[in-house]
């Protein structure tokens, strides 16, 4: 009538024994282990030094309420900081370029594109200061241009803050990691002009 799937047999045991090690490494964790004493005698092990945990943990970990390990508040904070940058940079980036785009096109409509020969970007718009000159001049490609420089420093501005949350917090691994990366991006966008 029934038939018996051994696998999931399995699968259901395999989750269990799963969840008791867990288990028994957060009481691990969590509940102080005392040294051993030289002749078992319980009136001096319990007249000993005050207990000494299993796992040290670092100072930035926490327990949830399911007495998981998980990331702390200001870990957390700063993760939905930089995601937002991220997503509000990406989206005002868009915007300044939609704009940008809508009014080039309302003015230059209806003139015939040449792609025979190519033209690169005129030199006004190679450098910040000149999308800006460009832009108070009133032209067009300076807002379109100046929409892909937000979108080109939002990640570069989302690696500075993490470098800084990495200094505050005195994580020398990160510290370098972070630095690195800042440097390899700070090349490669200053290295072109010199």
């Amino acid at each position: 009538m029934y038939k018996l799937n051994y696998n999931a047999a399995w699968m259901a045991s395999a989750l269990l024994k799963i969840e008791e090690i867990k288990r028994s490494i957060v009481r691990a964790i969590a509940f102080p282990l005392r040294p051993d004493t030289k002749d078992g005698d319980p009136e001096e092990f319990t007249a000993q030094q005050p207990a000494k945990t299993a796992v040290k943990l670092p100072h930035n970990c926490e327990f949830d309420n399911n007495g998981n390990l998980g990331k702390t508040a200001s870990e957390q904070r700063l993760e939905l900081w930089l995601s937002n940058l991220l997503k509000y940079g990406v989206l005002i980036a868009s915007a300044i370029v939609f704009i940008g785009g809508i009014l080039y096109l309302m003015h230059h409509s209806f003139e015939p594109a040449d792609y025979h020969i190519f033209h690169g970007a005129p030199s006004e718009f190679r450098s910040v200061e000149g999308v800006i000159n460009a832009i108070f001049a009133g032209s067009r490609r300076g807002i379109i241009q100046l929409g892909l420089l937000v979108l080109i420093a939002t990640p570069i501005l989302r690696v500075v803050i993490s470098l800084l949350a990495f200094i505050w917090r005195r994580d020398l691994i990160y510290i370098i990691v972070t630095s690195l990366v800042l440097a390899g991006l700070t090349y490669s966008l200053v290295g072109g002009y010199y």
